[in-house]
């Protein structure tokens, strides 16, 4: 690639009435340029060839700032590096079993006992519940935000799996961009998954298809968790706030007794989960947004006549940001209940320390908050939060 200047030989126009060469009109340049053209010499520099094409933008494009060529620096180098990332964790997984193997081998030497120390792993089971996540979200989120979604819906399979008690996995939404960041980046790896199903169209389809799966397979025992809300009554299960309005009250229709059994999980609805049901769908938006889009998720649900929830939050402990948890931390909290059978035990467990969530009537709260210096914002009616717990 060369680039063509005016040449020193080249003839000027001459004056008609003077007989001079005509000059050039020289204009100063007073903003700096992007990259780097040319040497003094003349010669095209050589270095970053690629990112020299990018940024001249081809023939009538205006050319890239100078921060969006170092983004695209950095995307290449991160490109470049992914081999030897994988290698270095797969480096780091065996020198972890490695270091397992010696201290197994050092405590039997010692007289212990191996499975004391080193307690086997429980097989999960499979429980008569679906957890479906919408991830039909991909014009509402960024190409940082459709990265983190991956990661969250990752780290879902990976906590349902390793769960005490497991549900039927459903990814509904299977199009786009996180189809395909996990077709080409992500190296098909959902493809190895086990027990989990992928539906293209909406949650709705979704939950028809885990329906189906629940009725014609085993859908799992009836644990303990699960039989105590079967013997209660099921309009209990979810219950609605006092004097809580609807934020969205062009989203209020009438509930599709069709998918009565289906209930979208979403921190806007004016109820209030209690406890899980069997075979039951529940819905979690697999949306990235950094609170942008609020209530979408629960005007989706509305105008399809889908019942929603809220997890217990508010009931159990005392939040210093907004109740709004990523994807994979909703999927996980529910794992725990079904594990423990009690939301509390469930919230303190999973919910990031970083949100700053005590568990309401906790003595030490007071005096953790007198020792960090933080005003803390107690319920207004503490003691009904208790009696309800």
């Amino acid at each position: 690639m060369t680039l063509c200047t005016e040449s020193e030989h080249s003839v000027l126009p001459q004056d008609a009435s003077t007989g001079h060469s005509l000059q050039p009109l020289q204009t100063q340049n007073t903003s700096e340029p992007d990259v780097a053209i040319a040497n003094p010499q003349g010669d095209l520099c050589a270095a970053q060839p690629q990112l020299l094409a990018i940024g001249t933008g081809g023939a009538g494009a205006p050319p890239l700032s100078k921060n969006a060529l170092k983004r695209i620096r950095r995307q290449q180098e991160w490109e470049e590096g992914r081999d030897d990332r994988r290698k270095r964790r797969r480096e780091k997984r065996q020198g972890r079993k490695q270091r397992l193997r010696e201290e197994r081998k050092s405590a039997v030497a010692q007289g212990a006992n191996p499975v004391k120390v080193f307690p086997s792993k429980v097989a999960s089971t499979t429980v008569p519940i679906a957890v479906l996540i919408d991830c039909d979200f991909d014009a509402y989120m960024t190409d940082k935000e459709h990265i983190s979604l991956a990661g969250q819906v990752t780290r879902c399979y990976s906590d349902n799996r390793n769960a005490r008690y497991g549900a039927h996995l459903w990814i509904a939404g299977w199009t786009g961009k996180i189809r395909h960041r996990f077709q080409s980046v992500l190296g098909n790896q959902h493809q190895h998954w086990k027990g989990v199903g992928f539906v293209e169209d909406d949650f709705l389809a979704c939950a028809e298809a885990a329906r189906a799966q629940m009725r014609d397979s085993q859908s799992g025992p009836m644990i303990e968790s699960l039989q105590h809300s079967l013997d209660q009554d099921a309009s209990a299960a979810c219950v609605k706030d006092d004097g809580h309005s609807p934020p969205l009250a062009e989203a209020q229709g009438r509930l599709d007794e069709t998918f009565s059994d289906v209930v979208y999980l979403t921190s806007e609805s004016p109820y209030t989960l209690q406890r899980l049901e069997p075979h039951t769908c529940y819905v979690v938006g697999g949306l990235v947004d950094r609170n942008r889009e609020k209530g979408l998720c629960y005007r989706r649900a509305r105008e399809r006549g889908i019942r929603t929830a809220k997890l217990p939050i508010g009931q159990f402990m005392v939040m210093h940001s907004r109740q709004v948890l990523a994807t994979n931390h909703v999927v996980e909290i529910m794992l725990k209940w079904l594990e423990c059978g009690d939301w509390a035990e469930a919230f303190l467990a999973v919910i990031p320390k970083r949100k700053g969530g005590k568990l309401i009537g906790d003595e030490s709260l007071s005096q953790e908050a007198d020792d960090a210096g933080i005003q803390m914002a107690w319920p207004k009616d503490e003691a009904q939060c208790k009696e309800d717990r």
